[in-house]
């Protein structure tokens, strides 16, 4: 006669204790970099909110592990509509609204500012698989022509608000969402040959517009990007030196912070080499110039360490749409890694993402806390079932 056992773990403490070591190395990193900011900030803690947002996000993550996972299921599109009147309303301006530097993307709160489209990747996250899950149930067996009708259905999803983040206009957000949606697709059983043909078409384009660039600057700047604050981006990524006075000075200040550190680094307060936006877009340069190349390792390992985690629970779950939401969370907080990591040393433009749970900041922090909330509940609730015979 079978026998089936049935056991439920409740928390991942090796996830938490990640979590725990990366809290230690944003307030260390952050209260350094404090003495180089300018001295309007000077009488900020921010190491100290820091750790206090840290504490909202561990309550953060408590809520969301009390809701099980597929409630979300069920109120995805009621998330998504209310995420897209956050963004909505800053297009309109409504009261409220802020811009900074030329983004109108945050609304001012009593207790500081928040960014809609933060928590609008964690309602993409949701909706998006569900609509991926709703499909292959709908669909077991698909043809060449399901998969392209769920490829029209992300696509009918996604593109609302990648056209209101356009307007902002925040490039490195819509980076965000379209990574997310990459990692879902990669996932949800779409034929390769037709994702390879996806790939190659983006390449495609992305050529033809660099050919058009450098063949036809008129019609470049006319018809493709009109502002001049987008090209100084790619001028001063792809010639840093040749305007290093203006597009360029971030980047230069990054690498020789992250250079002058060497291996070992200068030491803990050591910081010699001004960094603008220390705390926040550029802190993986001031753990390099402190701690050289070892505790720049340490950083990267520690994020490492947690993307396995999180693919290793998204593996084990026994239900398709908990696995995707950790698929989502997993391209997300990577691709942010990535590009944050890339932009302080030169191999992708600078885009102003924040190291995630490094950098400082509120509305980025907590919806990173609410991401791995969402990867917890899946664990929280993944059934382990053990057979055994008896003989």
């Amino acid at each position: 006669m079978g026998q089936d056992r049935l056991s439920q773990s409740k928390l991942d403490y090796n996830l938490l204790f990640i979590l725990f070591l990366m809290a230690i190395v944003s307030a260390i990193a952050i209260h350094s970099a404090e003495a180089t900011l300018p001295e309007k900030l000077q009488n900020v803690n921010f190491a100290y909110k820091q750790l206090q947002w840290y504490a909202i996000g561990a309550g953060v993550i408590a809520l969301t592990m009390i809701i099980d996972y597929d409630r979300f299921f069920q109120i995805a599109w009621y998330l998504y509509g209310f995420g897209m009147l956050l963004l909505l309303g800053l297009e309109l301006n409504v009261p409220g609204t802020m811009t900074i530097k030329g983004a109108t993307s945050w609304y001012k709160l009593p207790g500081g500012n928040f960014q809609p489209s933060e928590l609008m990747k964690i309602f993409m996250i949701i909706v998006l698989s569900r609509i991926i899950v709703n499909h292959r149930e709908k669909y077991p067996e698909p043809t060449i022509k399901d998969d392209f009708r769920l490829l029209g259905k992300i696509a009918l999803t996604v593109l609302p608000p990648l056209i209101l983040l356009a307007k902002q206009p925040d490039l490195g957000m819509s980076m965000v969402f379209v990574a997310i949606t990459g990692s879902l697709v990669l996932v949800s059983g779409i034929r390769w040959r037709i994702i390879f043909g996806i790939i190659l078409s983006v390449v495609a384009v992305v050529a033809t517009v660099v050919f058009i660039f450098f063949q036809f600057p008129d019609f470049f700047h006319k018809y493709i990007i009109k502002e001049d604050y987008q090209l100084n981006r790619f001028y001063g990524w792809l010639a840093p030196y040749e305007y290093s006075n203006e597009q360029g000075f971030q980047l230069i200040r990054s690498l020789l912070a992250i250079g002058s550190g060497e291996l070992y680094g200068k030491g803990f307060g050591n910081l010699q080499v001004y960094l603008p936006e220390a705390h926040t877009d550029f802190i993986f340069g001031v753990i390099s110039e402190q701690f050289g190349f070892i505790g720049a390792s340490v950083v990267v390992s520690l994020f490492f360490l947690l993307v396995y985690r999180m693919v290793h629970i998204a593996l084990e779950s026994n239900d398709l749409y908990g696995s995707y939401l950790c698929a989502g969370v997993i391209g997300m907080i990577t691709f942010q890694v990535f590009q944050n990591i890339g932009m302080t040393i030169g191999l992708v433009p600078i885009t102003g993402l924040p190291l995630p749970f490094i950098s400082y900041g509120g509305s980025s922090l907590a919806t990173y806390m609410l991401a791995i909330g969402l990867v917890l509940n899946v664990h929280s609730r993944t059934k382990k079932f053990m057979f055994s015979s008896d003989e």
